[in-house]
């Protein structure tokens, strides 16, 4: 019993710790004036609706950016991942530690020095101040995520139907499509969201490698950060979060139609 109560007491404080600042966020889109000590807003206006999707803060073309470059990242992530995730638990090969620790290296070494290192890079290889650059360089930090969540699913169903196919008489296409494929499916889709989220939430990477010409929702945003202006930080925050959700209830469709699922993939 006090187990039970314990538990949904740290589910509580979770939801709670996860509501309330949302909750924060959505009323400082549309507050002009939210002095201390007062619990709500003096003054509610639309100005941040305004500067967002007004035409002339650019807001709307960083966002058709940030979308671009998560779709992009996240495509280039899931199909590295998947011979990635088949090779470390499917085969065995000489210097195979080596592969799973130079996965890892984005997460384990420091941020700052990675990123310059991989500006460094870019610049020589005139990368830099490019859309597709900085889907490259959000890839590679993407990569420990999706090979980890694709390696799980390699390891789950393993090879022995796509053995039981070839004996079968099956073709490599036949099976890649009708067997490995949908196998793989809960996996390639978990893998994109990750990818996506990853990428639309960079600031700094993308600072470094898009050098200005390239301006995501997390560059646009953070001047507004900086200034202490909660209202506009609070409508590019909003929208941000909005995004994200919208791509977790795609994905979270297309896996419940293709699997002809009724509860749903992300959200029961």
């Amino acid at each position: 019993m006090i187990k039970r109560a314990l538990i949904k007491l740290i589910v509580f404080l979770a939801l709670v710790s996860i509501v309330i600042p949302l909750l924060i966020i959505l009323i400082w889109s549309f507050a002009s004036s939210w002095p201390w000590p007062y619990m709500m807003p003096q003054n509610f206006s639309l100005r941040g609706i305004e500067e967002f999707f007004g035409g002339y803060s650019g807001a709307v073309n960083s966002m058709f950016t940030s979308v671009l470059v998560g779709i992009g990242t996240a495509a280039f992530a899931v199909l590295i991942s998947i011979p990635a995730a088949r090779a470390i638990k499917l085969y065995d090969f000489h210097g195979k530690s080596i592969v799973d620790f130079l996965l890892l290296l984005p997460v384990i070494v420091p941020a700052t020095s990675f990123a310059m290192g991989i500006q460094v890079l870019f610049i020589r290889t005139k990368l830099n101040d490019t859309i597709f650059g900085v889907i490259l360089a959000h890839t590679i930090v993407s990569l420990p995520y999706t090979v980890r969540i694709m390696a799980e699913v390699v390891t789950a169903i393993g090879n022995k139907y796509e053995v039981q196919a070839y004996v079968l008489g099956a073709n490599k296409k036949d099976t890649l499509l009708k067997i490995t494929i949908p196998l793989l499916m809960p996996g390639l889709v978990s893998a994109f969201s990750m990818a996506f989220i990853i990428s639309m939430g960079q600031y700094f990477l993308t600072f470094l490698i898009g050098g200005g010409a390239v301006v995501t929702l997390p560059i646009r945003m953070f001047p507004y950060i900086q200034s202490g202006d909660r209202q506009i930080a609070s409508m590019y925050s909003l929208m941000f979060i909005l995004i994200t959700l919208v791509v977790l209830l795609i994905s979270d469709k297309l896996v419940r139609r293709y699997y002809n699922f009724e509860s749903t993939y992300f959200f029961s």
